[in-house]
């Protein structure tokens, strides 16, 4: 399903810190599906956990393919200490899935790759426009206003004045 877009000019608040967490997979070996769909299959059971998770410091995310071998979600965070917090539980989804993924590659050869970056971005660090777009990226996570006079310009946003 398509989203429709909101119609006008859009901005989140600098006023917050971010984290800002690029992970993805690519797929080496596209007839080796059996080393690369436990892992597509793991990061959709990820995102599903955090995003029903209140506490965990999740705020949304947004998923970019590039078919056919790639697929990285941008996700923003409250907290460096939470993601991680998260990520080293072994009781959720990351640290078993993480572990497998090694014990695959190990044993199967390295038909998949994956990585992440993590970005600690400070309040009044970051600003963003969003013209006749979905409700998507930090707008999604955080939240949204109408640009206005206070924050028409780019510096304005970034300085964090709206």
């Amino acid at each position: 399903m398509i989203e429709q877009p909101r119609i006008g000019r859009f901005t989140a608040p600098s006023d917050r810190d971010v984290v800002v967490l690029l992970l993805g997979m690519r797929i080496n070996t596209l007839s080796a599906v059996r080393s690369w769909a436990p892992v597509v299959a793991g990061f959709r059971r990820m995102i599903r956990e955090v995003a029903i998770d209140q506490g965990s410091g999740y705020l949304g995310h947004l998923v970019v393919r590039r078919l056919p071998r790639l697929v990285m979600s941008v996700q923003y965070w409250e907290s460096a200490e939470q993601l991680y917090a998260y990520a080293a539980d072994p009781g959720k989804q990351h640290r078993p899935m993480w572990t497998n993924f090694h014990r695959r590659a190990k044993r199967a050869g390295h038909h998949v790759g994956i990585w992440h970056e993590t970005y600690l971005v400070p309040a009044r660090s970051h600003e963003n426009i969003y013209v006749d777009m979905p409700v998507l990226g930090l707008a999604g996570a955080i939240g949204s206003a109408p640009v206005d006079r206070r924050t028409n310009l780019a510096a304005d946003r970034l300085r964090g004045d709206g």
